[in-house]
């Protein structure tokens, strides 16, 4: 006759095979040493040409945006209108220039807004650092 402890020890002893690979393999992992960080570099700041540049490539997505939701619109509005939906149909439509306007104007502002600041920042440049490189003879201390 068996006993429960005789068809309960080899899933005990497999369980515990598992358990022992599980914690050699735990302190395996906790052993190595986490790679170093690279080490961190400074964006540098764009140039004004590069603000100008950015901000027409600005422009463009959103005119590029605004083509693809008005095209998507007037297409799913077209099909609707075809399977007899004319409400659906008009409010597809209705949606495409919306959000075409939407991402439109939002490219325009932002676009607009960085071309802005490339040309002040390359004005400004011209006018408020040329005095740096060629000090005045009056800017320096009286001679006694």
């Amino acid at each position: 006759m068996r006993t429960p402890f005789r068809n309960a020890f080899p899933a005990l002893l497999v369980l515990a095979a598992a358990s022992l690979a599980g914690q050699i393999a735990y302190g395996q992992q906790q052993q190595t040493d986490p790679p170093p960080a690279p080490p961190s570099r400074a964006q540098p700041t764009r140039s004004p040409g590069g603000d100008v540049g950015s901000g027409a490539g600005d422009i463009g997505k959103g005119a590029g945006g605004a083509a693809g939701n008005v095209a998507k619109g007037t297409g799913e509005g077209a099909g609707n209108l075809v399977t007899l939906h004319p409400v659906k149909g008009v409010d597809d439509l209705g949606k495409g220039v919306g959000k075409g306007a939407k991402d439109a104007g939002v490219g325009a502002a932002k676009g607009t807004g960085k071309i802005a600041k490339g040309t002040g920042r390359g004005i400004g440049h011209i006018f408020h650092h040329s005095h740096k490189d060629n000090p005045s003879p009056d800017s320096g201390p009286p001679a006694n």
